[in-house]
């Protein structure tokens, strides 16, 4: 396979832009079906596909902020309305946010760790694709990607999990770059 110039440069300055600073606007039907075809590319061993994708879109983001908000006050009834805003805007104002599910397969061959990276490659995989059309992302997971009941009015079933949410949109501002590890700091060579 020959070198790609264009892509080694791309992945040498990557840089995810933060939610805050995605906005419209987001990928076309067409676009946003090319994003998840390229992000779903990614090594699974056994072929188990461990992962599903769930797209909030639209007014779906403006819904799926009220029930968040609506389990923080149920939880909280105390929480402020600028509490609540917060858990209102989880979804906003990216014009697109695809959570990653792992639902993991039983496989001896497979298991359950490796299932949950290929979901995770799912969730870089989505970043990549996104910049790969001319949009930015944002790879986070919050506390509803960690609560059970979040989790599933956000769409999980029995025995999954949310890994990931990658929010994607037009970056209004370049992020800087920040500072990477020193390579002597994080990599050794085995000499047995």
């Amino acid at each position: 396979m020959p070198a790609n110039a264009a892509l080694r440069d791309y992945l040498k300055t990557r840089r995810s832009v933060g939610i805050g600073f995605l906005k419209d606007p987001g990928p076309t039907p067409d676009e946003l079906d090319e994003i998840l075809a390229i992000g779903t590319r990614v090594p699974d061993h056994g072929k188990m596909v461990p992962w599903r994708l769930v797209v909030f879109e639209g007014e779906a983001r403006i819904r799926a902020g009220e029930k968040l908000a609506a389990i923080q006050k149920a939880r909280n009834p105390a929480l402020d309305d600028a509490s609540l805003e917060i858990e209102r805007r989880q979804f906003l104002p990216a014009p697109v946010t695809i959570g990653v599910i792992l639902s993991p397969k039983p496989n001896t061959k497979s298991p359950e760790i490796e299932q949950l990276l290929s979901a995770g490659n799912v969730c870089f995989n989505l970043s990549h694709a996104a910049f790969a059309l001319g949009f930015a992302a944002s790879w986070t997971n919050r506390w509803y990607g960690f609560d059970t009941e979040a989790q599933q009015t956000l769409g999980a079933r029995g025995g999954e999990r949310f890994i990931g949410f990658v929010h994607i949109g037009t970056a209004v501002v370049v992020p800087e770059d920040r500072e990477r590890p020193a390579l002597t700091s994080v990599v050794s060579r085995w000499q047995g």
